[in-house]
């Protein structure tokens, strides 16, 4: 693993299966791009089908004929009955995935509630996540090859705290702490996960996090916008434009934890440049917090709790 690893040292991924959340734009525009360029057949879950469309029309246009399969669908990682009628669909019409990214998210938005009453952020980022995995499991575990989960996590989740007793800070709100809790809470989501999956014994499916560094996309635009806040927008875009490295640049953490041939179960990507904001991937820690295993299981309680979701990791 180096710094200069691109898209053009991964695997081939000719009959390969790859679903990616929030495919349409921003990182997962960018790495549905790379797979399709590498022959994978890509499930495109997205909340707006028309924008899927856009975006795959034009992935298809740009890349060269590898016999890549774009598959859009509809997917609301804010509500559970989306989630349930998407993975309903793509089970009845796939008989496994090699690679679940978990990719959507929001960020630092004005409080608002999903409609099944979670606070969004954490909804969305690792709630809706959370539902999804679950009910897509089998079709990891059915694989005559090795699968892999990646969770999209962020730097921010080091200033993140899983508050058990105001999960969704109905008496407190702010918006980077909620978004914070939410990252922390992928990363405690995906290496429980692999906890888990080796307790039974679970070997040819792994679960690795990763982080874009400072990737400029429209993710840093939604608070702004949603808030009305025309100084902050102007403010987010000129970082953007100076401290950001590009939406194809930050995808590289989450195709090499996707890919590369060297990655393990609780590995954590992200680029090696300095405060781990721009650069090549490579493997990192995260905090401290994120490696409570007590927190984790109890996040997991709470979750299959909130989602109705629970995981079955022994195949009849």
């Amino acid at each position: 693993m180096t710094a200069s690893w691109t898209v053009s040292q991964m695997p081939d991924c000719t009959d390969k299966t790859v679903l990616i959340t929030g495919a349409n734009s921003g990182l997962g525009f960018e790495a549905t791009k790379a797979f399709a360029s590498n022959g994978a057949t890509v499930i495109m879950a997205c909340r707006s089908t028309e924008r899927g469309r856009r975006a795959a029309i034009e992935i298809r246009d740009s890349i060269a004929d590898t016999g890549a399969t774009l598959n859009v669908r509809q997917c609301d990682l804010a509500s559970l009955e989306s989630i349930d009628a998407f993975t309903t669909g793509v089970e009845r019409d796939y008989d496994r995935i090699d690679i679940l990214c978990n990719n959507a998210g929001v960020m630092a938005i004005p409080r608002q509630e999903t409609e099944d009453g979670f606070e969004k952020q954490l909804g969305v980022n690792h709630l809706g996540h959370f539902a999804l995995t679950g009910k897509l499991l089998d079709l990891l575990l059915e694989n005559d090859s090795p699968s892999r989960i990646v969770t999209h996590s962020s730097g921010a989740h080091e200033m993140g705290e899983i508050d058990f007793d105001d999960l969704h800070r109905e008496r407190s709100y702010g918006k980077w702490e909620a978004y914070g809790q939410s990252k922390l809470a992928n990363l405690l989501f995906a290496y429980e996960l692999q906890r888990r999956l080796e307790a039974a014994n679970v070997t040819d499916t792994l679960s690795v996090a990763c982080h874009p560094g400072y990737a400029a996309t429209n993710l840093q635009y939604r608070g702004p916008e949603e808030a009305g806040s025309r100084l902050r927008l102007g403010l987010m875009k000129a970082i953007n434009a100076i401290v950001g490295q590009s939406a194809a640049k930050g995808s590289l953490p989450l195709l090499y934890a996707a890919t590369a041939r060297d990655v393990q179960g609780g590995d954590y990507y992200g680029p090696d440049g300095v405060g781990n904001m721009r650069g090549g991937p490579e493997q990192q820690s995260s905090s401290e917090a994120s490696y409570d295993r007590q927190a984790a299981a109890k996040l997991w309680e709470r979750s299959e709790e909130l989602t109705g979701t629970t995981f079955t990791f022994v195949l009849d």
